[in-house]
């Protein structure tokens, strides 16, 4: 009977759901809205701009040209047996990803105030549609990858790099950033609702954490540095930007890193899961 009475009406009200649970159909529900955010992201991004999607591109490609000139030709940190070029395009749209959905995921509550306070809708939706918008550049990105890739395996006689089959498992490795970027975003999202400091630490961080991962030079050259190597490998995208690498140019799979960086995602995923939907009963009162 109680069902029969809630299929009349368009919006039932009930009590708050406990801490732990996580209501996917009603997030289903909405799913027209999420479509609607990730089209509003990536049109609104570059509308009324003389380049427009073509900023995806160039934005990576001056900033792996500068990593090149900088730090493969003057510093010669970049590995000989490839083309440096791709070597710091492979890990500079990797961590661009990683690092654009923390930054834009991590203003969910605070850029949202005025319509998650007038409007209901599940607030994951936000967040989520960031990952979705970013996934968007993300595969633009590498799609120019994969061209100047192409052009360098063909065009290259002397070569001893090139894809191999664990290329198969390239779309975990962008799952798993996915989850991890996406924890991570949720999690400061809901702690700058009341600690604002933490949104101007956020940038801040994403850029010295770069320094801590295999963006600018290989695992390689620091592998006489115990020190260094450590830290280097708690970094949890450590792993992922190391195994694309490993994919397009030889060389193994790190499992033990990728299984470190599963459970650091996951752990992060389900503290931000809980803290958000704490956070997200009362956040209209606090923002």
């Amino acid at each position: 009977m109680a069902e029969q009475r809630d299929q009349q009406w368009d919006v039932v009200i009930r009590p708050h759901a406990a801490w732990w649970r996580l209501d996917l159909k009603e997030f289903w529900h909405y799913r027209d809205l999420l479509v609607l955010m990730v089209r509003r992201d990536v049109v609104a991004q570059y509308k009324q701009t003389l380049l427009g999607p073509l900023w995806h591109v160039v934005q990576p490609l001056l900033t792996t040209i500068t990593y090149t000139i900088m730090f493969g030709m003057l510093a010669r940190l970049a590995p000989g047996n490839m083309p440096p070029l791709l070597f710091y395009m492979s890990g500079i749209i990797t961590w661009n990803y990683f690092a654009a959905v923390i930054n834009r995921t991590s203003r969910t509550f605070v850029g949202n105030a005025q319509l998650m306070s007038k409007v209901y809708f599940p607030r994951l939706v936000v967040p989520v549609s960031t990952t979705v918008s970013s996934l968007v550049s993300f595969a633009i990105q590498f799609a120019a990858f994969l061209a100047i890739y192409a052009w360098f395996f063909f065009t290259t006689e002397d070569r001893t790099w090139g894809p191999t089959p664990a290329l198969v498992f390239l779309p975990v490795l962008v799952l798993l950033m996915s989850v991890l970027s996406l924890g991570t975003g949720i999690l400061v999202s809901a702690l700058t609702t009341k600690y604002r400091d933490i949104s101007f630490l956020v940038g801040f961080g994403i850029q010295l954490l770069m320094f801590a991962s295999p963006v600018i030079f290989p695992m390689s050259l620091v592998a006489k540095h115990p020190t260094m190597l450590a830290v280097l490998q708690l970094n949890p995208m450590t792993p992922v930007i190391e195994g694309v690498r490993a994919m397009f140019f030889g060389g193994a799979l790190d499992w033990a890193g990728l299984g470190y960086t599963t459970a650091f995602a996951t752990v992060v995923m389900a503290v931000a899961l809980v803290v958000f939907h704490k956070v997200e009963q009362y956040f209209a009162d606090i923002v």
